[in-house]
């Protein structure tokens, strides 16, 4: 009797956890399924990252292989440009120039007048002597070139500053104005002549410092003339006026051409008048030179 009863519970149990399988096996089934389906969705993103990733990393290649096809093209075409028209050495445009001439002042240095009478010698202007307008000068100037278009207003015309320096003798060794006035007084008084006094010599000459100026027209050409519109003159004078003054100023104004010889050498022509803003103290410094010039190009 016991046993039949084990066996009926046994029965009982079994029947029990048979439905309890049935009844959880779907369920099971289920999220297995769901689980599974998980882990593919996860699987497929990771793919789909690394797609992605890859992707991008071609497409940077790509540009930079593009952006370095593009520079080999540009440094093509500059190479192509730079053998169909090489490198020219830079034009010289500064000259260094040496020159001299002729001048003749408007007037005389010195006075033939007399003025304390008739035979005293003593002149107008007693320091300075009596010498002839006409001179010769010698010196040298540059030229700075500043544009080739005078500043955009006109093409092929350049723009520069000269500075020079000239010195002029207006005569060789003249005797005196007053060392003729001492010894003419002392004979006329009857005064012995000192041995000093006599054969007492001076070099009558001129030192012009300048700074103008100078506009040269057709640019590039050998032939290349030039006109100077105003310029600053100092003039410094030997032997000095009565006043014992030696330094006055004033204006140039002056034309001439340039040509090149050859090579950076240029020969050149001008001609120049001088205008002093005030003599210096009765010596009158205004007059016009002509002259030539040997430059060099730097």
């Amino acid at each position: 009797m016991k046993l039949k009863k084990t066996q009926i519970a046994l029965g009982l149990a079994t029947a029990t956890l048979s439905m309890a399988g049935a009844l959880v096996s779907p369920q099971a089934v289920a999220d297995a399924k769901v689980e599974a389906l998980e882990a593919q969705v996860n699987q497929m993103s990771e793919m789909l990252q690394q797609m992605q990733s890859e992707l991008s990393r071609v497409r940077d290649a790509a540009s930079r292989s593009a952006a370095d096809t593009a520079k080999v093209q540009e440094l093509d075409e500059w190479a192509a440009s730079v053998k169909a028209n090489p490198a020219s050495a830079a034009e010289k445009d500064h000259l260094f120039a040496v020159r001299g001439g002729w001048s003749r002042f408007n007037n005389t240095r010195g006075s033939t007048q007399d003025a304390f009478g008739a035979g005293t010698g003593v002149g107008t202007d007693i320091l300075t002597s009596e010498v002839d307008k006409d001179a010769f000068y010698i010196g040298g100037a540059i030229d700075f070139n500043m544009n080739n278009d005078l500043f955009g207003l006109m093409d092929d015309t350049s723009f520069g500053i000269e500075l020079g320096v000239e010195y002029t003798e207006l005569g060789d060794r003249k005797e005196s104005g007053l060392t003729r006035a001492i010894t003419t007084l002392d004979s006329v008084n009857g005064s012995p002549v000192p041995a000093g006094n006599l054969q007492k010599d001076v070099t009558v000459n001129m030192l012009r410092i300048s700074a103008a100026p100078k506009i040269k027209f057709m640019h590039g050409s050998k032939f290349r003339p030039w006109l100077i519109p105003a310029g600053l003159d100092i003039n410094i004078i030997s032997p000095p006026s009565d006043a014992v003054t030696v330094l006055n100023t004033g204006m140039q104004f002056g034309g001439g051409f340039d040509y090149e010889l050859f090579r950076g050498i240029v020969l050149g022509a001008d001609a120049r008048y001088h205008e002093s803003f005030d003599d210096v103290d009765g010596v009158d410094t205004d007059g016009f030179s002509l002259g030539g010039s040997v430059g060099f190009k730097f």
